[in-house]
Order: structure tokens, then C-alpha cells, then sequence
């Protein structure tokens, strides 16, 4: 909802509008691995099971070929985001951010009272104060809590919450997981309770890269100096303050707006001037610019901290170009990508199949006058994908003109396979007719073997069904006619 104030309209503060999506990306976050069709989830990647279910297909460990298209899908869409709108990944989406917010905002501010308001973020509690310390402690443990939580979480995308929680009623035996678990919520109160948004200044890469990805029509927060007054100069790369108070500024213009209130600054998480200019601490949270548009708002006047671009309100060349060729470009690329993933996906196998031939070539069994026999022997490696047992059988294909003179003769019938279990089968082809006539060397028969499960109806299923390319050797006619 919108405020009406002396002919300006004040807009629903960022800050809220940043709460529904943290809220929202929270859910998801705790609700998705619990969703399962068909038996998958939408993304598991399990060591445990050697499998990986990507939007609720399974795929085997040997079809990890996926992995790659989606962190590629994951960094290209941050990146193209940076281009567009600055670090808004940082203020809207990053669980950096968001685990801040719950606890500086809500456990801290609005739970506990141990700090005044959530509009002054640059003064830390004072924890001299005995009921503070106290305070302080009840915060941490229930940040604690919160952070075994999403440590949880995070597992149930490796380990899904069914057997996460069948595990953790035998620790004993599951002490990775627990470490794992411990460990990251270690790292969590460490992270949000002590190193704060130090990790966004220091630690996280992402704001020097950003510097690269930036241009003129990215859009960020930023201080319109033209309307407000100048407050900082660069002096070398130093910014300098020339103002304090509101009647220097105006001394040295007497149309700034800039009221030198400083709300913009004592809002700021990343401790930071939103008027020194483009900073890479800036992380696009808009606290400042909705600190800004509630002082200007009250006196009639719209913000002078605003989302825009360098372009627009720095530069005031025009208008921001919001698809211009360096977004178009990412584009294209997340939507050739997301057509890749596709594709590959709809490629799966419902069953896995590696042929391996035996070290011996062949044999040879002389049957009677001008008759014999000649048997291949190959290791088939086979695994069931789907969640429940099912009968395979193979067919050979020979090369055209060959039709019906390689059989298979072991197995001889259909064979049980449970699920996510590799089965080896020792597989004999055999040949009773004179597939070729070389005097000198042995020949090499292509083939194709078709291995297929059986439907209900005890036919070959059409979904569950792959070919294999392998070879028949055929001895050379002197090893035949030797066979006697």
C-alpha cells in the first residue's frame, strides 16, 4: 500500500517488499525437499543412494553430465542479474542477508528489544548492561536453533528428510551426517552472530566481481547530487566529507535538498555513505532509499536516494537502457542453456547398460560334417533406474543380410533386476552359420544389442529400453576347418 503525503505518494517501503521474498524463498527452501513425484524430488543429489534427482527425474551418478549445465544456469543467471540490477542477488536473495535479517531484525529488534529500532543499524548494543548480556545470550540461542535448522536443511538436498531423519535416530552410525550438520551451524553463528556483514565486505568474492559486470545502465542505489548537494569530493580515490550540517551544505548551494538527517547512513547494514557514490559494499538492500523517500516524503519532496543508474541520474544522459546487448546476451544464453538441459533430460535412460567383451575372442565347437558352432561371451553391467523390480531381456541386431543368425543363447530367459542395484550378467551369443569367408584373418561383425524390460503383459516396454553398439568376432575359415 501507498502513503499520500503532500501530493507525493510514498510506495510500500523496499524493505517489506524484500520480507515477502525472503519470506517466500524461505519456504521453498524448508518445504521443497519434502515434495516428491513419482517417488523424486525436484534436486537431490545423493552420495548415499549414488543418484541425483533433478526436477523430480532420476538420474544415475553416471549422468552427472547435468551438473555442469546447471551451475552454469546458477552463475550466469547471478551474473546477468548483476548486469541488470547491480548486487540486487546480495539484498534480495543471498541466505547471508536473509539469516541477517532474521536475526538483527527479528530476534534482536523486534523479539528481545536488545537493539532500539530497526532503522539504526550502525549502533551496536551496549553489552555492558547485564540484561543485554542476557539478552545477547536468549538471541544466540535461539539463533542456535534456527541454524541446526537450516544446516538440516541444507543436508536435505544431499540426504532426503526421510532418510535424514531414519538416520538420525542411530547417530552412532551417522556421524558424518551429524558433523556436517554441527558444522554448518557452527559456521552460521559464527557467521551471522560475530563476523556479520563483515563476510559481505571481506570474504564473499562476488562484490569484486561485480566491478567487472557493472556498467553505465546498471541499476543500484544511488544519491542524485544534482538535486541533494555534493557531500563528499573524491580527492584520489579518498572521499573527503565537505559537509556536517545542513546550513553548510546550503552555503556552498543554496538548492541542495539534502537535509544531512544521515538516515540513509545509520540505516545502512554494510555500514556505508550511500552519498560517497558507487561502493562494492553496497549489497541493493534500498534501506537507504526508503529512509530517504520517508524525509523527503514528509516534506513533499520525492527521494533523493533512488533506483536507478549512473546513466540516468549521475550522468543525466537519458533514460536507462534496461535491454540493451549485454542483457540481451545473457539472455539468449539462459535460454540456450535452459533448451540444453531440456533436451538432455528428456535423453535419459530408464535403465543403465555397459557391455564389456571377454578377453577371449571366441570359441569354436565342431558340431558334425561342415557343422559348427561359434559362441561370443560378453560381462553385461545393468542397473534398474526405476523404484521397483523389473524383468530384462536382450535381442540381438545384426548388421543387414545377417538377420537371425546370431542368437542369444544365455540367458536363455527373462531375469529379475532390483532397483539402484548393479547386476552382472554373463551374456553368450552364438552363430551356427558361416558369416563370413576369410582365409586369413578373423572378421569383426558390428552389432547392436537391445536390452529391454517386460511390461505388465510380459511384451518389451517402449519407455524402458536401450541399445548398445558391440562386436561379434567370427574366426578366420582355417580355425574352422581345424575344428574337427
Amino acid at each position: 500500500m501507498s502513503k499520500e503525503k503532500k501530493g507525493i505518494t510514498i510506495p510500500t517501503p523496499w524493505r517489506i517488499k524484500r520480507y515477502y521474498v525472503y519470506a517466500l524463498a524461505t519456504i521453498v527452501a524448508l518445504v521443497l525437499p519434502w515434495i516428491k513425484v513419482n517417488g523424486h524430488h525436484f534436486f537431490l543429489l545423493s552420495f548415499d543412494k549414488m543418484k541425483l534427482d533433478l526436477a523430480f527425474v532420476q538420474f544415475d551418478m553416471q549422468e552427472l553430465y547435468l551438473m555442469p549445465f546447471l551451475l552454469m544456469l546458477l552463475f550466469i543467471t547471478i551474473f546477468g542479474m548483476t548486469v541488470l540490477g547491480g548486487r540486487v542477488f546480495c539484498g534480495w536473495v543471498c541466505p547471508q542477508t536473509v539469516f541477517r535479517v532474521i536475526y538483527r531484525d527479528l530476534i534482536e529488534t523486534k523479539l528481545l528489544h536488545l537493539r532500539k529500532r530497526i532503522g539504526n543499524k550502525q549502533q551496536e548494543p551496549d553489552m555492558s548492561k547485564p540484561e543485554n548480556k542476557v539478552k545477547k545470550f536468549i538471541a544466540i540461542l535461539i539463533w542456535t536453533v534456527l541454524a541446526l535448522i537450516a544446516g538440516a536443511d541444507f543436508m536435505w538436498y544431499f540426504i532426503p528428510p526421510e532418510t535424514f531423519f531414519k538416520y538420525l535416530s542411530n547417530p552412532s552410525e551417522h556421524m558424518t551426517m551429524i558433523g556436517f550438520v554441527v558444522g554448518i551451524a557452527a559456521f552460521l553463528i559464527y557467521d551471522i552472530v560475530f563476523l556479520k556483514e563483515n563476510f559481505c565486505i571481506y570474504v564473499c568474492p562476488y562484490s569484486r566481481v561485480q566491478s567487472v559486470l557493472y556498467d553505465e545502465h546498471t541499476i543500484m542505489a544511488l544519491y542524485d547530487e544534482h538535486r541533494g548537494g555534493k557531500i563528499y569530493e573524491d580527492d584520489h580515490g579518498v572521499h573527503k566529507k565537505l559537509v556536517n550540517k545542513q546550513k553548510e551544505l546550503q552555503a556552498i548551494d543554496p538548492n541542495a535538498e539534502c537535509t544531512t538527517c544521515e538516515k540513509c547512513v545509520t540505516v545502512c547494514p554494510t555500514h556505508i555513505d550511500i552519498r560517497q557514490g558507487l561502493q562494492l559494499e553496497c549489497i541493493n538492500c534500498l534501506e537507504c532509499v526508503d529512509a530517504c523517500t520517508t524525509v523527503m516524503g514528509k516534506l513533499g519532496k520525492p527521494s533523493l536516494v533512488t533506483w536507478s543508474s549512473d546513466y540516468e541520474i549521475v550522468e543525466r544522459k537519458g533514460k536507462t537502457k534496461y535491454f540493451r546487448p549485454k542483457v540481451i546476451a545473457y539472455m539468449i544464453l539462459l535460454v540456450g542453456l535452459m533448451f540444453a538441459l531440456g533436451y538432455m533430460s528428456t535423453t535419459k535412460e530408464h535403465m543403465l547398460l555397459n557391455i564389456n567383451k571377454e578377453t577371449r575372442l571366441y570359441s569354436v565347437k565342431h558340431l558334425s560334417d561342415n557343422k559348427f558352432s561359434v559362441e561370443n561371451s560378453y560381462v553385461f553391467l545393468l542397473q534398474n533406474t526405476e523404484n521397483k523390480p523389473m524383468k530384462f531381456f536382450f535381442e540381438v541386431i545384426p548388421p543387414k543380410g545377417m538377420e537371425g543368425k546370431i542368437q542369444i543363447v544365455k540367458p536363455s530367459k527373462p531375469f529379475r533386476v532390483v532397483p539402484n542395484v548393479k547386476k552382472k550378467k554373463i551374456v553368450t551369443l552364438r552363430t551356427t552359420e558361416m558369416l563370413a569367408d576369410d582365409k586369413r584373418k578373423d572378421t569383426i561383425i558390428p552389432i547392436t544389442i537391445h536390452a529391454y524390460a517386460l511390461d505388465k503383459d510380459g511384451k518389451p516396454s517402449k519407455i524402458i529400453s536401450v541399445l548398445r553398439h558391440t562386436i561379434f568376432v567370427f574366426p578366420k575359415k582355417s580355425i574352422l576347418l581345424n575344428t574337427k
